[in-house]
């Protein structure tokens, strides 16, 4: 029961039997609200992943293999694979990741010199695949990965010499980057080449770079990006179509992007209902990968659409959280580099949906289907909860978290000294 002060009720406090109330300001400024925003919303996003993927491949997946779980289940196990790794990962201590970037970029980097072995795989003009026991690999995942430790941890001790030139461009930009984003470009895949340029912005901003160097570097990408557009007839109609507004051939350059527009038209505000897309009937490509959020939109309609985008606001938000809350310079110029992976890709591909992008390919991250996407997001945000639990305060708080379970479990019935 409440007691009267002054006229005012005033709650009992802890200790008494009665839990005290936490006003919800100070909850959000506790120092696990970073790690358990990161861990709520990577679950939350895996589950309506799953449940997308499931739904938006059934139709196609029973025409090409016979059965409709065909894709879900190799994502899943892809998820279960991701999931074990993702904890693993939040259990490391920062100082493993800072020296783990040597290892995973030149892994990675070797991965992808494979693309253009005989153990390369081309998907739709793109040679950025490998084959591997009966699995297809997409090693470009992990250049993200490795570059985000690696150029984080390189710029963190460079950062006092980085007004010079040469220590910017030695060795992050040439020829790491340059041999990095190369390799993928010359798979001819647009869409993870953008997603590392975004990466290295990232770990160049956060490492405090003089502006004058982006100037330079964007000049330098913009023409090497109008290039690889140029190259290719279909990325060149593509990109031209979206600039015009219109187009003239929307049964072949333009069928995507139409129907991508028809699945969220046909969803309206409250969506057809889970299961009742239109669209996933062959109608729209990759609707269970680069365009599963037409299919988000279709089926759930707006709320579900907003809530997939809430939830990756929340990730960039716990992100920003790190960056200006830690003192280490390597976890912050890590951190700004996963958000701006994460949710620069989230962007191309949502802004590809709706149109206000064009369409280059990128999946969605958690969300879309793809093996090695999903397992090296999750890994990364595995990373980003290693840090939060680094944050000051956090450890004591989850160990302290940890002790009060155990105390709870052991007044359970059958948890005592006697239990038989």
């Amino acid at each position: 029961m409440s007691s009267q002060v002054h006229g005012r009720s005033v709650a009992p406090v802890a200790g008494r039997g009665l839990r005290r109330h936490v006003p919800a300001v100070e909850r959000l400024d506790s120092p696990v609200t970073t790690y358990y925003v990161l861990l709520g919303a990577t679950l939350l996003l895996l589950v309506i992943g799953l449940v997308m993927v499931l739904s938006a491949s059934s139709v196609t997946s029973l025409t090409d293999s016979g059965s409709s779980f065909t894709v879900f289940a190799n994502q899943a196990k892809f998820a279960l694979i991701g999931l074990p790794l993702m904890l693993i990962a939040s259990r490391l201590p920062v100082t493993f990741w800072r020296r783990a970037g040597w290892v995973v970029l030149a892994g990675a980097i070797a991965a992808q010199m494979l693309v253009f072995t005989p153990l390369g795989v081309s998907v739709n003009g793109n040679r950025n695949w490998i084959a591997l026991g009966g699995q297809r690999l997409q090693p470009s995942e992990g250049l993200k990965l490795g570059l985000v430790l690696w150029g984080a941890a390189v710029l963190a001790a460079k950062r006092p010499l980085l007004d010079r030139w040469r220590h910017v461009l030695v060795p992050v930009l040439v020829p790491v980057g340059v041999v990095a984003i190369g390799l993928v470009l010359y798979g001819h895949d647009l869409g993870t080449s953008l997603v590392l340029l975004l990466i290295l912005a990232a770990l160049l901003y956060g490492a405090g770079a003089p502006s004058r160097m982006f100037l330079v570097a964007g000049g330098a990408m913009a023409l090497l990006s109008a290039s690889m557009v140029m190259s290719s007839g279909n990325r060149k109609q593509r990109i031209v179509s979206w600039l015009a507004g219109t187009c003239q051939d929307v049964q072949n350059t333009c069928y995507q992007a139409v129907h991508g527009k028809y699945a969220l038209a046909d969803g309206g505000w409250w969506g057809v209902g889970l299961g009742a897309s239109r669209e996933k009937w062959s109608w729209l490509p990759e609707a269970h990968n680069d365009f599963i959020f037409a299919i988000i939109g279709e089926e759930l309609g707006l709320p579900g659409a907003l809530v997939v985008l809430a939830l990756f606001l929340l990730i960039g938000w716990a992100c920003l959280r790190l960056v200006s809350r830690s003192d280490d310079m390597f976890v912050r110029i890590a951190s700004a580099a996963v958000m701006a992976w994460l949710l620069g890709q989230t962007l191309i591909n949502v802004g590809a949906v709706i149109g206000m992008l064009p369409v280059i390919g990128l999946p969605l991250p958690l969300v879309s289907s793809g093996g090695s996407a999903l397992v090296s997001s999750l890994l990364a945000l595995g990373i980003l909860m290693s840090f939060a639990r680094a944050e000051p305060g956090a450890r004591e708080a989850l160990t302290a978290r940890t002790g009060l379970l155990r105390r709870t479990l052991a007044v359970l019935p059958g948890r005592g000294r006697g239990a038989s």
